[in-house]
């Protein structure tokens, strides 16, 4: 290129920095990170997020990875026994029978998940398994449970927690299925993490609604809908009624939102609009989302009050409640 051309190409270049409409596209393309972001960080869903933030935060800081960290968090729920909506101890199916799903992702797309799993007692452990050791993303019931016999999985014998068998006795009286919101809809952790340098990871994991039908399964072990993680631009889970979820592709919808421009709060309000306009069980529906960008920024939105995620960080481990669409 003749010096003549490069200088007026550079002389062009530059004026257009001030032509009206041409200035903000400009900017557009350059990122600056936010100063309300936080790293390293771990967020999941409910009360019992705080324990399993505790759990997920030890391992970071021993010096595991950022997938280390949010499967040894939800493992904590997994165990606890006063919790009946995540683990073996979580109410049953209408006919009595405790199935499980998970699911687990890393922000370079690499995914694994197990539904309607029997008898396991750590499913967020085999949905890893899944993710590293198949060419698969997905294992369902007897196949599942095959596949963690060979993998080494103990099997747990079959029978109710004393809680769980309580309340399904209780239920039998009726057998009347009607959801509870912010109680029964607690059935699920979701938990989403950012490390120092920026890697992501998202784990999900459930007993599901109590006494659905046998075989039913949720939001919670389909990639795209109970959980989303793109290292590229951030991660998103869900918590509540998993159909009303599955209908808008809840948190990979909430990612693309953040893809395209939008905090992380405003992505969750979206999706939370949306899901509402294409759900018309009335009243008697929850559900929430919990995002994180790749900035360290936080979005968390339900349809109804009640909807809480715990926070930890550098400065505290913490329960904060989030905001609705429906206000109280």
């Amino acid at each position: 290129m003749s010096q003549r051309r490069k200088f007026i190409k550079q002389s062009l270049m530059g004026s257009a920095l001030f032509l009206p409409g041409v200035a903000s596209a400009c900017a557009q393309t350059v990122e600056k990170s936010p100063s309300s972001g936080e790293k390293p960080l771990i967020l999941s869903t409910w009360n019992h997020g705080i324990p399993a933030n505790a759990d997920a935060w030890a391992k970071l800081k021993e010096g595991g990875s950022i997938l280390d960290a949010v499967e040894a968090g939800v493992r904590n729920t997994e165990l606890d026994m006063e919790n009946l909506t995540v683990g073996l101890q979580g109410l049953p199916d209408r006919e009595g029978i405790t199935t499980l799903d998970a699911s687990i992702m890393t922000g370079d797309g690499s995914c694994g998940s197990v539904a309607f799993v029997r008898q396991i007692k750590h499913p967020i452990s085999l949905a890893r398994a899944v993710m590293e050791k198949t060419p698969h993303v997905m294992l369902a019931g007897e196949g599942a449970r095959q596949f963690a016999i060979a993998q080494g999985f103990p099997l747990e014998k079959e029978e109710l927690s004393p809680k769980a068998k309580a309340a399904y006795e209780e239920w039998k009286k009726t057998s009347q299925y009607k959801p509870i919101i912010n109680i029964e809809n607690h059935d699920t952790i979701g938990m989403i993490g950012i490390d120092a340098e920026g890697k992501l990871a998202g784990s999900c994991t459930t007993s599901g609604l109590a006494y659905k039908m046998h075989g039913r399964v949720g939001d919670s072990p389909i990639i795209g809908a109970g959980l989303y993680v793109d290292d590229e631009v951030g991660a998103a889970t869900a918590t509540g009624l998993g159909e009303t979820i599955i209908r808008v592709c809840g948190s990979f919808l909430i990612v693309e939102l953040m893809r395209q421009g939008r905090t992380p709060q405003e992505a969750c309000e979206e999706a939370v609009r949306r899901l509402v306009a294409k759900n018309k069980e009335g009243d008697d529906i929850q559900a929430g989302f919990l995002a994180i960008n790749k900035y360290g920024e936080v979005g968390a939105y339900a349809i109804r009050p009640g909807f809480n995620y715990a926070r930890a960080t550098e400065s505290g481990n913490v329960l904060i409640d989030a905001a609705s669409y429906y206000s109280s």
